[in-house]
């Protein structure tokens, strides 16, 4: 977790600095204020992985403009959902508008233009998570009739969603970095299944979302307990409360077997380790094991059959070149 403050810089500096932390942590915005002189801010930015990122924000009274020009320029295709702590606020984008009051959940798209204006006294605060396109498999149709308007937080998902949200800006500091990876599967996970559940519908399209976000679900699952040796097909099944043949039936639609994405997602695991300075100290034996490889021997057909190389050997040519 990284905690920044404008008052680390000179006054006239800190409206600046806010504008390129708004364009690195989510995207390009024009940001208009009458506190042109000095612009007290501050920001804890926790990054989850794979563009998955939660940001707790405080700032003055401003409006907050992305345009077709800034999004021609740069465009992360972020979906983003903000938690309003503190502060009264309008948005609107895509023919919806409105003012959301503190406690409550909004959605906006960084591909459309959209504008948000913020008035307070003192500091207006709001929680703020973005996730890339590719992590939440909702069609975008029905998402885009969400943004800018007022979504339930106070009971449901909705309310779980919040708690969270608020969880991790207040915890952040105490988090281990190594525990990452299952955070970011419970937030997407959480985030998609509120979403599904606002689009839900009997149509063919919300019935391929549903199936979409149950397998989002299973993978993140899967993700999250690589290390255990017991993770087979049955399993996960179990673990869902599905059939074995269900199971199979998602994953086909997906272009592969069960078996072989747990395969591929722990000799990846493996691999990134392999590479990482942090586990030089880590036997091959060890990493293989912590990703669940039992059988040291089948670890190493299995690696070479995927990357060309054992993992030894590829171990020792990722190092020299990075010397």
């Amino acid at each position: 977790m990284i905690e920044l403050n404008s008052r680390d810089l000179p006054p006239a500096e800190r409206l600046d600095w806010f504008r390129e932390l708004v364009a690195r942590d989510m995207a390009p915005h024009d940001i208009v204020t009458e506190h042109l002189s000095d612009f007290a801010a501050s920001a804890t930015l926790l990054s989850l992985g794979d563009r998955i990122g939660v940001s707790g924000v405080a700032f003055p009274a401003m409006r907050s403009i992305r345009t077709r020009r800034l999004i021609q320029r740069s465009d992360p295709e972020l979906w983003v959902l903000a938690l309003v702590v503190k502060g009264a606020m309008q948005r609107e984008q895509g023919g919806n508008r409105v003012e959301p009051r503190p406690g409550d959940l909004v959605l906006y798209d960084t591909s459309q233009p959209y504008w948000a204006s913020i008035d307070t006294d003192d500091a207006a605060r709001s929680i703020v998570l973005h996730l890339p396109r590719s992590a939440v498999p909702v069609p975008e149709q029905a998402l885009r009739r969400l943004v800018a308007t007022a979504l339930p937080s106070r009971t449901g998902i909705g309310a779980l969603l919040s708690q969270l949200l608020r969880g991790l800006v207040e915890q952040g500091p105490t988090l281990e970095a190594g525990r990452t990876p299952r955070l970011a599967s419970a937030v997407v996970d959480l985030t998609v299944a509120f979403l599904a559940s606002l689009s839900d519908g009997e149509g063919p399209q919300n019935a391929s979302a549903r199936r979409a976000a149950q397998l989002h679900r299973i993978k993140s699952f899967i993700r999250s307990r690589l290390g255990e040796p017991g993770l087979t097909p049955a399993a996960v099944a179990a673990a869902h409360h599905i059939s074995p043949r269900a199971l199979h039936y998602l994953f086909r639609e997906d272009g592969r077997t069960v078996g072989a994405y747990i395969r591929e997602q722990r000799l990846e695991r493996c691999r990134a380790e392999l590479t990482d300075p942090g586990a030089a100290r880590r036997s091959v034996a060890a990493i293989a094991k912590s990703a669940g490889f039992c059988d040291p021997a089948a670890f190493g057909r299995a690696f070479k059959a995927r990357y060309g190389t054992p993992p030894a050997e590829y171990r020792r040519s990722r190092g020299r070149s990075r010397s």
